[in-house]
């Protein structure tokens, strides 16, 4: 049998599947879903569905295993998996950069990262030769340990939310929002695959422990993590963060200021306007909200629903964004505590902040 040797982010992408994280996927995409999912935000049978999940090879790997039937993937030295191959296809690697990210510029991650990968992708289903949570971190919880805790729990309404940052004053304010009208709080930081200067995933887990033991009611609120790449791709991702929550149970998603964004490539509520598309066909709940930000004369953290001052008394508003923070951070300053609080940043003590080393 043809083997392929899975790289660490590939790995995670299979152990995705496995689960059931990427549901209705049971495997990688072949060409037509690869295609329909690139063009139009949905599966060939009219599922939404807006990222690609596929599994790509080198030029030397695509010529080893072609016109083989089943396939042995590799990982950590054993069999992980077989794959029933569907066929090895390509595509303008530019021009659906465009289609997905709304840009070919490499110096948008999301876009190097797809750039960067093998030319060819194979499609097919999966069948696991070993149990996924073998190499799965302690902190990572499968969708149907987050299902069974959440029943054990009586949550019938439980709000998913998606961070890549370790947490500062706006994502509190935000999830003490859906506090106030849901049962409980599903916290699933994504710690995959990630570009230099993002956090790791032990400053994530430490922050995120330190705010919920201090000053969150624990038994209304769930910490996991999520091992998959980060795509940075605005509100297509939104879309498919929504879809990944409610196959780990959630029946409510948070989406918030630029949610996935990098840089400028997307506008502030785009995310918003993309899920709008998709009301009713998701199975679960969008919560949109806006942007918090600390407002001196009102003297609390706020928005623009309920705050006027950005408009009247802008020097009163200070901003509170993940590029913020992590640039004090960085510099090795310690953030204004009406940005992030003091008990995050003694969590993040003795602990590696930022990635250096980028998965392969």
């Amino acid at each position: 049998m043809a083997e392929l040797v899975l790289q660490p982010r590939q790995y995670l992408e299979l152990e995705k599947l496995a689960v059931g994280a990427f549901r209705p996927l049971d495997g990688f995409m072949d060409e037509a879903q690869f295609r329909a999912v690139a063009e139009t935000m949905r599966l060939p049978d009219g599922q939404p569905f807006p990222m690609p999940v596929v599994l790509d090879l080198t030029d030397d790997q695509a010529a080893a295993i072609r016109g083989r039937p089943t396939v042995s993937l590799i990982y950590g030295g054993k069999e992980v998996a077989e794959l029933r191959s569907a066929g090895i296809f390509r595509c303008d690697m530019a021009a659906t950069a465009r289609r997905i990210f709304g840009t070919d510029d490499p110096s948008h991650p999301g876009v190097r990262f797809f750039l960067d990968g093998g030319r060819h992708f194979v499609g097919g289903r999966i069948s696991m030769g070993v149990d996924p949570r073998h190499f799965m971190s302690a902190w990572e919880l499968t969708p149907e340990d987050s299902r069974q805790l959440f029943a054990e729990r009586g949550w019938r309404t439980v709000a998913g939310f998606q961070t890549r940052n370790v947490p500062h004053r706006a994502h509190e304010y935000l999830q003490r929002v859906v506090l106030e009208q849901l049962d409980g709080l599903f916290v699933q930081p994504l710690i995959g695959r990630k570009q230099k200067g993002d956090y790791t995933a032990e400053a994530i887990m430490a922050g995120y422990r330190a705010l919920i033991d201090g000053f969150y009611p624990r038994t209304r609120v769930a910490l996991g993590c999520l091992s998959t790449a980060m795509r940075y791709a605005g509100p297509r991702e939104a879309v498919f963060h929504a879809i990944i929550r409610r196959n780990y149970g959630c029946s409510h998603f948070i989406v918030g200021r630029d949610h996935a964004g990098v840089g400028g490539f997307y506008g502030r509520y785009d995310a918003h306007e993309l899920t709008r598309r998709f009301d009713g066909e998701l199975g679960i709940e969008i919560i949109r909200l806006q942007g918090p930000y600390f407002c001196a004369r009102c003297d609390g953290v706020v928005t623009e629903h309920s705050c006027p001052h950005q408009a009247t008394a802008p020097e009163s508003v200070m901003e509170i964004s993940g590029t913020a923070v992590r640039a004090a951070l960085a510099a090795a300053q310690v953030p204004d505590a009406r940005l992030m609080r003091p008990e995050v940043m003694a969590a993040l003590k003795d602990i590696p902040v930022f990635i250096t080393e980028e998965l392969e």
